[in-house]
């Protein structure tokens, strides 16, 4: 048996093949290019590797071109931790000396020794990795939307309260397109006050409003004419420009994720698992392509539903030392996942009715909130899995039995 461990870097990698005793068969420094990839195979395959006997790959991502070429054929690439490879290192010398090739060596040893106790890549359809891609930018582009926002409202908050003021009734609020309109029509509170309602119907216009259009443009002329203290003329001046320049970024992140969403909402009912995962309660499409990506469209990945509900951080962990013991929430976790099944649990509270029971008992022994949720997460994704591997959809019924009633006895 060979191993083979590669420590990757953005221009170079240095690869390193062991047999079953730890002796080092070769070792390359390959360039991270079509040349240096063509190299590499060949280096397997002077090594015996083949399409019926591949040789294992360690490497520490998950991701990239190279990783791709590796991942063609039966070929199995395990994605080591960077922090569980420093610890293999550790093994082999307490001197705290590291080098690339010295890496390459430490990976290849950890499949010769520990193989059994890592996890390969999973075998995920095309469809489904590409789903994954998609979803996650999704979820950056909100998360950057977001935080693009916090800092416009932050800036108008110090000199501009009447736009804050005037957007508040509006879901969303400054991601509105109205919003971000009426911002660049006037950048500062003193060209606002002067804004005119065939203007301000305009601007509204221009943002697809299409009703109750005239009685929001004598609102918002309202509210900008209204008493308001102000920052000197140039300063505001300026604060207009530094808002007109957030404002930009804040259009091209809006932009961003409507288009990432429209290309899931495109892609994501053509998985087979599509109509399972929208048949859970709570799960809209672009919730269940994220699940859907973290978890994969390989039902073999996760051993037992013990295994998904530990990578999505949704069961505790137990530490116990002596006489000690203590049960938490779980740290190390997909993030992404976790954050997905917090608005899954979420969305669930009214979609049924058996879940909202579950919430409200978990509360009434003395769950937090998060807590709570968090209990309805680990049960939400144990049904999934069962689900998935069944090849069922959800029935409300046998996830939430109805609690047994108690037996009346008739008086004497």
């Amino acid at each position: 048996m060979i191993y083979c461990g590669i420590d990757w870097a953005e221009r170079t990698h240095d690869v390193a093949l062991v047999d079953d005793t730890g002796q080092l068969l070769a070792k390359r420094h390959i360039t991270d290019d079509a040349a240096g990839y063509q190299l590499l195979l060949d280096l397997l395959t002077e090594h015996g590797d083949s399409e019926e006997n591949p040789i294992p790959v360690a490497i520490e991502t998950s991701r990239g071109l190279l990783v791709a070429v590796l991942r063609t054929g039966k070929r199995k690439v395990y994605a080591i931790n960077p922090m569980a490879a420093a610890r293999y290192r550790d093994r082999h010398s307490v001197s705290r000396k590291k080098s690339d090739p010295g890496d390459a060596l430490v990976l290849a040893n950890i499949l010769r020794t520990d193989m059994h106790a890592h996890r390969p890549l999973p075998d995920d359809t095309d469809l489904g990795r590409a789903i994954a891609v998609l979803a996650r930018a999704q979820q950056d582009a909100l998360w950057n939307r977001q935080t693009m926002a916090n800092q416009l409202r932050s800036l108008l908050r110090e000199y501009y309260p009447a736009a804050l003021d005037a957007f508040a009734t509006w879901a969303n609020g400054l991601c509105r397109p109205e919003a971000r309109e009426l911002l660049k029509a006037a950048p500062t509170p003193t060209r606002a006050a002067k804004l005119t309602r065939i203007q301000l119907q305009a601007a509204l216009k221009r943002a697809g409003r299409q009703r109750g259009i005239a009685a929001e443009a004598d609102r918002l002329r309202d509210v900008f004419r209204a008493d308001w203290a102000h920052q000197p003329p140039l300063v505001e001046d300026a604060l207009g420009k530094q808002m007109f320049a957030l404002l930009i970024q804040l259009e091209a992140a809006c932009t961003a994720a409507d288009q990432l969403a429209k290309a899931v909402e495109e892609a994501f009912p053509q998985h087979p698992d599509a109509e399972l995962m929208l048949s859970f309660p709570g799960l809209g499409i672009q919730l269940a392509a994220r699940i859907l990506a973290e978890i994969g469209d390989d039902h073999t990945r996760f051993a037992d539903a013990r295994g998904l509900k530990a990578y999505a951080g949704a069961s505790p962990v137990t530490r116990a030392s002596g006489k000690k013991s203590s049960i938490t929430r779980r740290w190390v976790k997909n993030d992404r996942l976790n954050h997905a099944g917090y608005l899954w649990a979420f969305a669930s509270l009214r979609a049924s009715a058996g879940a909202n029971a579950h919430y409200r008992r978990r509360r009434e022994i003395g769950d937090w909130h998060a807590a709570a949720q968090r209990n309805l997460f680990n049960r939400m994704i144990g049904q999934l899995y069962h689900c998935l591997q069944k090849h069922e959809l959800f029935d409300e019924k046998a996830a939430f039995p109805a609690p047994p009633q108690p037996a009346v006895t008739e008086a004497a």
